[in-house]
């Protein structure tokens, strides 16, 4: 009799142990990260560093991008800054050191995302800069 209780015991323990555990949770997938808009992607490459991540440029040294008549003023103006650069011009009354470099070998195409995207992110709401006005501009040059 304790041959067969132990026997049942043990046979009882090997099926235990032999049930398949439930499986572990999945971790959950890592959001994706959000699209980056038109132009975002060469302001982030090409200007970042000197206007900052939010537009707001380095004081005396580099200007801001945000609220200010150069941005969202005249469009053939701001095209030319891009394509020509720009040196010695006061900024909404303030001075900068550095100098903006032109940035003429960007196409037609990104340098209308790239000015779209800053008319319409920190804090400005102008109209886009197509890439057709991008095109005469710099045929005038």
């Amino acid at each position: 009799m304790k041959l067969l209780i132990l026997l049942v015991c043990l046979s009882t323990s090997i099926a235990v142990a032999q049930t398949k555990k439930p499986a572990a949770k999945a971790a959950p997938k890592p959001a994706a990260a959000p699209a980056k808009l038109p132009g975002q992607l060469i302001y982030e490459q090409n200007c970042l560093t000197c206007h900052q991540a939010n537009g707001s440029g380095v004081p005396n040294l580099n200007p801001p991008l945000r609220g200010t008549d150069w941005v969202n003023g005249d469009k053939t103006r701001l095209i030319n800054v891009v394509l020509k650069g720009l040196q010695g011009q006061e900024v909404e009354g303030d001075a900068y050191d550095n100098a903006m470099p032109a940035h003429d070998f960007l196409t037609d195409d990104q340098i209308a995302d790239v000015l779209t995207y800053v008319r319409s992110n920190f804090g400005n709401k102008a109209s886009a800069i197509t890439a057709d006005e991008v095109k005469t501009a710099r045929a005038a040059k």
